[in-house]
């Protein structure tokens, strides 16, 4: 009985870091200085890329969107600093610290902030996107980073003796764990009720967002898709054999995980067909760099056609 509750307890703390972990994954800058950072960005990303900073800078050159959504106003906008997790700033500091070290080791470069700055840590993630014009190439290293996190034996034993055997309690888990190490990275989180698979309720299997950090500082709906949702639910269902869905808002920056539903093209899509963000930093510009069409307002990242 003590090996299986020391198990338990070793596993929830790896979830507790990987489910966190995915809102790392979102890219960019904060309004306030959205140029100066791309300029940072196209710089630190285009090193040791055969791209030239000309190319890139030409291929995602600013375009006017006629479509856009305006998210929340910044009036509201939560003081994200003062908000710390039930174990602590300090322990905070370590979370950030070993995610950004795996993600540089990942992407195979790092900003040249402090390892414990968070915008060092949004400019690593930016730098990827604008390193890598294959969006399908951004979401792998995204889940690479995820697996990362992890002792290579603990996802397919996971599968094996939690998810399969006992699904209920694995998704509880799961959303217990994101909202006790998870609110340094994207906010205020609250454990709700929601929809699963077969279209049952499934009790505190959910976890509410109540306003993404990292969407909030990004305003960029794509990098929220490509570098967060696709790859976060990615991993879970094939590395740990648990269903999740992620369901962004981009009018109120709320994001609902649904552990246990199977994420389905029509909710992918919903959110990949999201117009791009008003205060969107590049203004649609990535578009190009990662589907090379301007066509549509649909987000600068956003795939084109049914594939994630």
């Amino acid at each position: 009985m003590i090996l299986c509750s020391s198990g338990v307890s070793l596993i929830c703390f790896f979830l507790a870091l990987v489910s966190s972990s995915h809102a790392f994954m979102a890219t960019t800058t904060s309004t306030t200085a959205s140029h100066s950072l791309r300029q940072r960005i196209v710089h630190v990303g285009l090193q040791q890329s055969t791209t030239s900073e000309e190319t890139f800078k030409s291929q995602t050159s600013k375009k006017s969107l006629s479509n856009t959504v305006a998210g929340p106003t910044l009036e509201t906008k939560p003081d994200y600093e003062n908000i710390h997790g039930p174990l602590g700033p300090l322990a905070d500091k370590f979370f950030l610290i070993v995610f950004r070290n795996q993600m540089a080791k990942k992407v195979g470069l790092d900003s040249d902030l402090p390892k414990d700055d968070y915008m060092g840590l949004m400019e690593l993630t930016a730098a990827m996107n604008a390193r890598f014009s294959d969006r399908r190439q951004v979401q792998r290293i995204a889940q690479d980073v995820l697996r990362s996190l992890f002792p290579s034996w603990m996802p397919p034993q996971y599968k094996i003796l939690f998810s399969k055997p006992f699904p209920q309690f694995s998704c509880r888990m799961n959303a217990w764990a994101t909202s006790i190490v998870g609110t340094w990275l994207m906010g205020e989180t609250e454990i709700n009720d929601v929809e699963i698979d077969g279209g049952k309720i499934g009790r505190n299997q959910g976890l509410l967002v109540k306003r993404c950090r990292f969407l909030q500082e990004s305003n960029c709906a794509s990098v929220c898709v490509n570098s967060c949702k696709i790859p976060t639910q990615n991993f879970f269902q094939q590395d740990m054999g648990l269903p999740l869905t992620m369901t962004p808002d981009y009018e109120t920056f709320e994001c609902q995980f649904s552990f246990g539903l199977t994420p389905t093209d029509a909710n992918d899509l919903d959110a990949k067909n999201t117009p791009c963000l008003s205060k969107c930093p590049s203004s649609g510009g990535m578009r190009q760099w990662h589907d090379a069409s301007m066509e549509t307002s649909q987000c600068s990242l956003m795939d084109n056609d049914n594939s994630s």
